[in-house]
């Protein structure tokens, strides 16, 4: 089993941008300290759900700043960039730090992103299947062309070429953000993996799993790459001598930066949006996902990897909102609840 840390650089109530980053940064060099297997990065634009607009470029930074650790993204929003661009930054990332980058990539929402980048509705709604195709292209083989409805380029070599200094891999790990039956088949036809949301629990991921492998069959995918497929389960994770002084640390804190942050989302085109409660969802988290004493959250962790055949995990560990508590969960992460997972 491998665990890690989720990160959203998150903006609580009274913090500034820059103590969030300060909080992320510090808090991926301490997961590393503490033994975690990754660190994965999530990525938003104006908005304090998340202060971090380019996740590949905080990945180089913490790449630059650890040894061990593997650094991801959670998610790359790839509508509002080109495939070729972020495949060329993620090829760096993978030839510069020995292979431990995994580009985790998403179709986002349905937000104000798309005007300012000038992408447009369209490359939300219909765009994304090409944007990965080309990606995963650009990151595979040794020249590239498109002529597709969004992207129409002569054929051009792939430079820095990710396979080139590596020879036991392709290039870097992609991994393919599942929200919807859609989405599960888009990624298991191609072969990649999932990343599923904090928001759903063991039975819906199992779920998700089961229909992955159905579709990834039903495409001709090798079965050694549908039973062995590297899906990552997100989840939050906080760490106390009792149970009720976890939940009552996140219920504490959590709430408002919930509301704070997704208030700001702004769609495109004036769409309705339905809000989720901010303490019920963070109640809902805490009884989806490890949350409680050590020997509770490992046992949380191990009955998910059981009912779900899932062994990756990314765990907000930040959800105190306060940096010396994160340090402190993080640790006792490490210390005390990775021991028991064996």
């Amino acid at each position: 089993m491998r665990v890690g840390s989720f990160v959203l650089a998150a903006q609580f109530p009274g913090q500034g941008h820059g103590e969030a980053l300060h909080r992320a940064v510090r808090s991926a060099e301490v997961a590393e300290e503490a033994g975690l297997d990754s660190v994965w990065l999530a990525e938003h634009h104006f908005v304090p759900y998340g202060t971090c607009p380019s996740a590949v470029t905080l990945a180089a930074l913490l790449l630059g700043r650890t040894r061990r650790i593997r650094v991801g993204t959670a998610v790359s929003v790839l509508p509002t960039v080109h495939p070729v661009a972020l495949g060329e930054q993620a090829a760096l990332l993978h030839m510069t730090s020995g292979g431990r980058f995994s580009l985790g990539v998403g179709r986002g929402g349905p937000w104000v992103d798309l005007e300012v980048f000038g992408a447009g509705l369209e490359a939300y709604e219909k765009g994304f299947p090409e944007s990965l195709d080309l990606l995963v292209r650009w990151l595979r083989e040794s020249s590239v062309g498109a002529s597709g409805e969004r992207f129409r380029f002569r054929e051009v070599p792939v430079v820095p070429r990710p396979s080139e200094s590596l020879t036991e891999v392709t290039g870097p790990e992609v991994i393919v953000a599942c929200t919807s039956p859609a989405s599960v088949r888009l990624a298991a036809g191609r072969g990649l993996p999932m990343l599923l949301g904090m928001h759903v629990g063991d039975e819906e991921k199992a779920e998700m799993v089961a229909l992955w492998r159905q579709y990834a069959r039903a495409a001709g995918r090798p079965p050694e790459e549908v039973l062995g497929a590297g899906h990552v389960s997100a989840g939050v994770c906080q760490i106390a001598d009792r149970r009720t002084d976890a939940v009552e640390a996140l219920v504490k804190a959590m709430p408002g930066w919930l509301k704070h942050g997704l208030d700001a989302h702004v769609t495109v085109d004036g769409r309705p949006r339905r809000m989720r409660d901010p303490v019920a969802y963070t109640e809902l988290l805490c009884g989806l996902h490890p949350v409680g004493t050590p020997r509770l959250c490992a046992d949380r962790l191990a009955a998910t990897s059981e009912r779900t055949g899932i062994s990756r995990f990314a765990l907000l560990v930040e959800g105190s909102g306060d940096l010396a508590a994160t340090e402190e969960n993080l640790r006792r992460l490490g210390a005390e609840v990775l021991p028991h997972l064996g």
